[in-house]
């Protein structure tokens, strides 16, 4: 069982359950799920990129990426409508749990001048969303091989009815809020 789902059920459960007066343990919020997603703006032009991508993608998350495809077609950007233009990954169950782990207790602390993740993130239906400028504050991405620093889009699904709670929710299992 990863360290951190372990953490979740011994620990957050009851601290949640005291501060907002659960009934049922049934009504504790929950992580869902991770979304990460990389766009590859030069993949139109260089297809080698987003091989390059999909490869770091999985070595950063442990789990094959899908391709995404172009919904719609855009002039201004020399982009039509099914061209390959990023990757992403769906995280569940104990592969959330340490890919989670690993971005806040060896991910985060790499990036320069880290003063912690803005509070402002939510959607308003108790899910936040981070982006990451370099994917090589990941110790599975050798500084040496990578051709160019891209960032990537971490999105984590909650239970969360509010925002409060998936504040509440992310701050027990560790997250660094930047101060307001």
């Amino acid at each position: 069982m990863p360290r951190l789902k372990d953490f979740y059920q011994t620990e957050v459960t009851k601290a949640l359950t005291e501060k907002f007066g659960y009934k049922s343990l049934m009504e504790v919020p929950k992580l869902v799920k991770i979304v990460v997603n990389m766009g590859v703006g030069e993949a139109k032009e260089d297809p080698k990129a987003l091989d390059a991508a999909v490869k770091e993608l999985s070595a950063i998350t442990g789990q094959k990426p899908i391709v995404t495809r172009a919904k719609k077609s855009v002039a201004a950007f020399k982009l039509r409508e099914g061209m390959p233009i990023g990757c992403k990954v769906t995280l569940r169950g104990d592969r959330m749990y340490e890919f989670f782990d690993r971005l806040l207790s060896v991910g985060l602390p790499r990036i320069r001048d880290f003063r912690g993740v803005a509070p402002t993130g939510f959607d308003g239906r108790g899910n936040y969303t981070l982006g990451i400028k370099e994917q090589i504050i990941f110790p599975e991405v050798s500084f040496d091989e990578v051709g160019s620093v891209r960032g990537m889009d971490i999105c984590i699904v909650t239970t969360a009815k509010t925002d409060e709670e998936a504040y509440e929710l992310l701050k027990l299992l560790g997250m660094p809020y930047r101060a307001a």
